[in-house]
């Protein structure tokens, strides 16, 4: 038993020596010479744990797939040393399409909260020899594509808005759908269009199969499917600019060795072409055209006093869970709105409860649905009321009012008003401490009788007055200083509730790890589609009030612009750009989507946690 033990720790204390010993690399390579239309492979090998990968501007090859990520360990022990390797590899197959010598920048990756750089790659590249088979013993399908062509009137995707003239925070869908009348395949997004000045909400499953249909154009049968659909909602008005949406997708062609064949383009509108002979691939990049949508401000005549920015068809209802209680007991006041539009912006005001009654913050419940057609669903707001004397009271109706753009009229919907019985408590309740499902705590409040006491009084001369003593008059001082600093303290209070710029900027973490919590509970639960608009909201939202930017000015370009203004260090600003840029794209990259969902929430928690430290 000794010799195991003294093995073991030997093995221990010799185990830092292996993994400290080795400093850290990330290496480039490739082949140095290649020919047009040659498919190569670029590597980058690290020989530590890494994280945060950004590769390098490959615009002048064609990307066919990468970055693929893998790794290996190894532990050996020689002559009573051991030494541990670590390799982290980093994989894109290219193909070269025009001839020169091209340089191709470094990468970065992250290895302990340190920025790391490649080596330059410098790739000549050589026109074709004839030779070229592309690495499967096949004719090369670029020479054969060259030969071919692809208009823009076989394939395109359009950017389609279901209307172009809105109010302040109505809905309104954008459709980008792609329209072919090739066989097309490897559909990859180069370019996602951005919404400044909207707030946005997805309505297709990404992971779902698209579903194509069959449409005439001008004469000519197109195949056409959604690519993507938003439901958006303007926060600001005036003409608001979406950018164009830039994807990548490898079109089959016919070469003049198939004309014979009589074939129909659309048996395989998303088809592989592994094994179609006689076909040629040409590389298609494809642009949406840019939108304009002009919005409008609200009219303002008509507009009630408790209109508060609900946009859209809504219902109201209301309910309690008892009118008969006792004096510190709980009781719940719910209102359901439902409908569609803005059911996740609105605001809901605050019932009138009478002066008795002690009110916590409600408990706010969102089920929301995404269709095709946009947005609907209920938002459900809950208060937890405790009445501390007993009597007969009232919670008078509620005014919740909308705008219609359909009907482009307001509405004012009010609620039902409840009569409460209140009776004096018990007197062993009165100590208690009441709870209920939707409050997390109640304080307790003290008995108002004391015991008699038992126990022997200290009896005072008489004449001996407090009134007048050295005590009362030190008592007055340092009420005086109490009252004074008291009025201090609530003028700096009420500056700073009134400062809303710092009000959001000491928010802002509480909000977004608040968020970073549902993200982990979607995550957990594999939803997807909850779990990415969860982070994002959290990075963006994070940005939006720490960083003082308006939301509906939130992009990528303006927050490494305003970060720049505002002195931010520039490992920051490349963290929170690459953190969102990987939000933005995660969903569409291929891999593991668990695996995805993870990576990009840790690197959400870094980033945040890493901003707070710098920030302080």
């Amino acid at each position: 038993m000794k010799v195991h033990c003294k093995y073991i720790l030997w093995f221990l204390a010799m185990l830092p020596i292996g993994l400290w010993a080795q400093d850290v690399s990330f290496v480039a390579s490739a082949k140095p010479t290649v020919e047009v239309g040659e498919q190569f492979r670029i590597v980058y090998e690290l020989n530590a744990e890494g994280s945060r990968f950004t590769g390098p501007d490959l615009a002048s090859f064609n990307v066919l797939t990468g970055p693929m990520t893998s790794s290996s360990s190894s532990i050996q022990i020689i002559n009573g040393q051991m030494a541990r390797s670590f390799t982290q590899t980093y994989t894109y197959i290219v193909r070269a399409s025009t001839s020169g010598e091209l340089t191709i920048n470094p990468a970065s990756v992250f290895v302990d909260g340190k920025k790391i750089l490649s080596n330059k790659l410098t790739i000549r590249v050589v026109a074709s020899s004839g030779n070229n088979s592309g690495g499967n013993g096949q004719p090369s399908q670029s020479d054969n594509a060259d030969q071919q062509s692809v208009s823009d009137k076989d394939v395109y995707i359009r950017a389609i808005a279901d209307k172009s003239s809105i109010y302040l925070g109505e809905q309104v869908i954008v459709t980008y759908r792609i329209f072919t009348r090739i066989p097309i395949s490897n559909i990859s997004v180069n370019k996602l269009s951005s919404f400044p000045g909207f707030w946005m909400k997805n309505l297709l499953d990404e992971n779902a199969t698209m579903q194509q249909s069959r449409q005439v154009i001008n004469g000519e049968e197109y195949v056409v499917a959604d690519l993507r659909k938003m439901a958006l909602f303007p926060q600001k008005t005036g003409k608001l600019r979406i950018e164009p949406m830039e994807i990548e997708c490898t079109a089959q062609v016919r070469t003049q060795g198939d004309r014979r064949r009589s074939r129909d383009p659309f048996e395989s509108f998303f088809n592989d072409p592994f094994f179609n002979r006689n076909i040629a691939n040409v590389e298609k990049t494809l642009a949406s055209g840019t939108l304009s949508i002009d919005v409008k401000p609200l009219p303002p005549n008509g507009k009630p006093a408790s209109y508060n920015g609900a946009i859209g068809q809504f219902s109201l209802q209301s309910g309690i869970d008892k009118t008969d209680l006792k004096s510190n007991e709980a009781v719940t006041v719910s209102y359901v709105v439902s409908g569609t539009g803005n059911i996740e912006l609105l605001e809901f005001p605050k019932p009138a409860f009478p002066a008795d009654f002690e009110v916590y913050e409600p408990k706010i419940t969102d089920q929301v649905k995404t269709a095709h057609n946009g947005i609907s669903g209920l938002r459900k707001i809950e208060f937890l009321a405790i009445p501390r004397q007993a009597g007969n009271f009232t919670i008078p109706p509620l005014s919740f009012s909308y705008f219609d753009p359909k009907s482009e009229q307001y509405h004012t919907l009010s609620s039902e008003g409840f009569e409460l019985n209140v009776s004096k408590g018990n007197d062993e309740n009165a100590g208690t401490v009441i709870s209920s499902g939707n409050q997390e705590s109640i304080r307790m409040l003290g008995s108002d009788i004391r015991h008699i006491k038992t126990k022997s009084i200290q009896l005072r001369k008489a004449n001996d007055f407090f009134f007048g003593s050295a005590t009362y008059i030190t008592l007055i001082f340092l009420s005086l200083i109490s009252f004074g600093l008291f009025l201090y303290l609530v003028r700096k209070q009420t500056r700073l509730h009134q400062n809303q710029q710092l009000m959001r900027n000491r928010k802002a973490t509480k909000i977004a790890r608040k968020r970073l919590v549902k993200a982990q509970q979607h995550l957990k639960q594999n939803n997807q589609n909850e779990f990415y608009t969860e982070m994002s909201q959290a990075i963006w939202g994070y940005i939006a009030d720490k960083f003082s930017i308006p939301r509906s000015e939130l992009s990528i370009e303006n927050v490494r612009e305003t970060l720049t203004e505002r002195q931010t260090s520039e490992s920051l600003i490349d963290a929170f750009v690459e953190t969102l840029t990987n939000c933005e794209f995660a969903r569409f990259a291929p891999g593991d989507p668990g695996r995805k969902m993870e990576e990009l929430y840790k690197q959400g928690i870094e980033i945040i946690t890493n901003a707070e430290k710098m920030l302080k």
